[in-house]
């Protein structure tokens, strides 16, 4: 097995001339593109499911089905379902001829579960669950299915609030929302439904959560993976007979304590759910050896005062005791798949500005590079199935061929539009700071490029700040349309970035905004310095989130940039550490209570710096955003408009932190690619 897949770049993208017949990238193109989710593979290992999603501006419009496909190319892929409603959550039988999804049908008040065969027939529902039903298992034996469901964490509260005529949110704890909406009284619990021969709304229903002293805790919570949609992310045991699930008991102590998530099994049989790790640390992604021997985790230490942020490592459960496998490892596993034979463990991490897949023996040792540009990793007889993508290649579903040491496209959407388009590959280069720490960055070049000529500047961080800038084609923040109208764009993976090792990533907390931004503004002067094709005079920035947080900090400190771009960024630390939707992290950042007002709360507020602002700027929100809540954006307009600086604000009011819709994000890109032009054209 070789241990390093190389990239191969078609020669005809590294030209410096602009290719006959080539056009610049347009919104149309980036949104228009076919999405594919990840991949799901058969128990034989045969047979690859995933969505694709075939957008519209108009959201009727959009599609969203299930494809499958063989998992060593030979057969064509081909629609599994033609709905205009998407599936979620697919998952093959046991035997491989059927599928269980989540999606919501015509006479559906919520999605509910499906079962699709095959060989040909239609999908019928199994659920019928108030609430609706998602993330189907498959029982071992494929008599049952394993479910998710919201219940009411209080029926008399839930009684007396249809009874009532007034219109009021009521908390006595915190949190009460996260990213874009309010969180309400439900808790998630776990299901299993019998699957007969034919599939049967009547039969057998069972909350396995129902009574348990574990469910009624009032901290009892699933995780929130990117959204406000609870998941217990379970597991069957092989023999059917248990559940193995991750849960937060204490999400209502998240102002006062450290919050953590647990592992739990659960005896079909009902019963107390049993703890399975310890305190101090937070474990997820549960998943089985193919024997069905050894239960595998990812787990993140718990914060402490020398260290706020932690990696994910790979654990391996043992009754109570947990054993690291990536103990020495300083990389954070995002992902983990095993072998067949179970005797070897695919990671994926990102490292050094890509995603990555990394061996590992299933017994622990040490941990090899695979294959660079890659993840989602599912193990086949036929090979590694993979995701993989660039900037210059929407993300398609491939089979990694482990003798020759490539990838061959199981999909590949778009193949003749994305060929229409001039875009280069990025360029990755390094450089040390005067701090002493290694800095690597992306630099992607404008269509038509000539290395002769003179281009502006436009530096984008990401957001996070624990995040990564990667070679990878973006929807909402898309690089080659950034740069369509002329520019050179420079993205710095700064203190704070994800992939470069757990210290990297913490040293952000004692920091939050001066020394990042001091490692951008070098960046600039050793890119500038590196390409002499970089007009140095004509420079302008733009940021989302963590990146717009520091777009403020720019505005105070620097006045090089003809203008800047603000999405969604914080200007004062106080009023967002109030009224956003986090814990205890923000004020672990700051180096204490918010009562203290010292440290950084103060010296590292872009609010106390706001005197000096001078740059013009386009800010833009979401009126929906938790996070970064609206008030920021309109206290940094209301500052700017004081000053008499030339600035714009764009607010979507059915947007969250993110701008997803088709036409707002297509008046979002023309407002952003309209100011960057005001300002940098000659």
């Amino acid at each position: 097995m070789k241990p390093l897949f190389r990239i191969v770049i078609i020669l005809s993208l590294m030209t410096v001339t602009f290719a006959a017949g080539k056009r610049v990238i347009t919104h149309e193109d980036v949104w228009m593109m076919k999405r594919v989710g990840d991949p799901v593979v058969s128990p034989n290992g045969q047979q690859v499911i995933f969505s694709v999603t075939e957008p519209d501006y108009d959201p009727a419009k959009t599609v969203a089905d299930l494809w499958i496909t063989s998992t060593d190319g030979t057969v064509p892929s081909r629609r599994l379902t033609a709905t205009r409603g998407g599936e979620s959550g697919a998952v093959f039988s046991p035997d491989g001829t059927r599928i269980a999804f989540s999606a919501k049908r015509e006479g559906d008040e919520a999605a509910q579960i499906y079962i699709l065969p095959l060989q040909g027939g239609e999908a019928e529902r199994l659920t019928n669950m108030a609430a609706g039903a998602r993330n189907p298992q498959w029982r071992p034996d494929g008599k049952a299915i394993l479910f998710e469901s919201n219940v009411e964490s209080n029926k008399q509260l839930a009684a007396e609030r249809k009874s009532r005529k007034y219109n009021a949110r009521v908390y006595d704890t915190f949190p009460i929302r996260f990213w874009n909406a309010w969180l309400d009284q439900t808790a998630v619990h776990l299901f299993v439904q019998e699957v007969v021969q034919e599939v049967s709304e009547n039969a057998k229903v069972r909350d396995l959560l129902e009574g348990t002293k574990l469910a009624a805790m009032p901290g009892f919570s699933g995780l929130f993976v990117g959204s406000s949609e609870q998941n217990l992310q379970p597991v069957w045991a092989a023999d059917g007979q248990s559940i193995v699930f991750a849960a937060i008991v204490n999400r209502d102590e998240t102002m006062s304590a450290k919050v953590e998530s647990k592992l739990f099994q659960l005896s079909v049989t009902g019963g107390e759910p049993n703890l399975l790790t310890p305190a101090g640390g937070s474990y997820s992604n549960p998943r089985f050896s193919p024997n069905g021997k050894t239960l595998y985790a990812l787990a993140a230490r718990s914060p402490s005062e020398k260290r706020l942020y932690s990696i994910t490592r790979l654990v391996r459960v043992e009754g109570s005791k947990v054993v690291e496998l990536t103990a020495s490892w300083d990389r954070s596993v995002t992902s983990f798949t095993p072998t067949a034979d179970g005797q070897t463990l695919y990671l994926e991490a990102e490292d050094d500005g890509f995603d990555k897949i990394f061996t590992i023996p299933a017994q622990g040792g040490a941990v090899k590079e695979f294959a660079k540009g890659y993840n989602k990793p599912n193990a086949t007889t036929n090979g590694l199935i993979a995701l993989y993508g660039s900037s210059v290649q929407p993300t398609q579903v491939v089979l990694l061929d482990a003798v020759r040491g490539t990838h061959k496209l199981l999909t590949n959407f778009d193949a003749a539009r994305i060929a229409e388009i001039d875009m280069r590959p990025v360029e990755h280069f390094w450089f040390t700071a005067k701090n002493g720490k290694k800095i690597h960055n992306i630099l992607t070049y404008p269509p038509n490029f000539d290395p002769t000529k003179k281009y502006p500047l436009l530096i984008f961080p990401h957001g996070g700040p624990n995040a990564m800038s990667k070679d990878a084609f973006s929807i909402r923040w898309n690089y080659h349309l950034l740069v369509s109208r002329g520019y050179v764009m420079l993205q710095t993976n700064y203190t704070g970035s994800t992939g470069f090792g757990e210290k990297f990533a913490d040293d952000i907390e004692r920091d939050v905004l001066r020394g990042p931004a001091e490692e951008i503004l070098e960046a600039i002067d050793v890119a500038a310095g590196k390409y002499p094709f970089i007009d140095k005079s004509r420079q302008a920035a733009a940021g989302a989130s963590y990146g717009g947080y520091l777009m403020n900090w720019f505005n105070g400190h620097t006045n090089q940039f003809r203008c800047i771009v603000n999405h969604a960024g914080a200007i004062n630390n106080e009023s967002q550490y109030g009224t956003n939707d986090g814990g205890l992290d923000r004020e672990s950042r700051m180096g204490g209570p918010i009562w203290e007002a010292g440290g950084q709360w103060n010296d590292q507020s872009p609010l106390r710096y706001s005197g000096k602002f001078k740059t013009p700027t386009l800010i833009t929100q979401g009126e929906l955003d938790f996070r970064v809540p609206m008030s920021e954006s309109m206290t940094t307009f209301k500052i700017l408009q004081r000053r008499k600086v030339p600035t714009r604000l764009l607010l979507f009011p059915d947007e969250g932190h993110w701008i997803l819709k088709g036409e707002n994000s297509r008046k979002h890109m023309e407002e952003v690619l309209g100011w960057l032009q005001k300002y940098l054209e000659p």
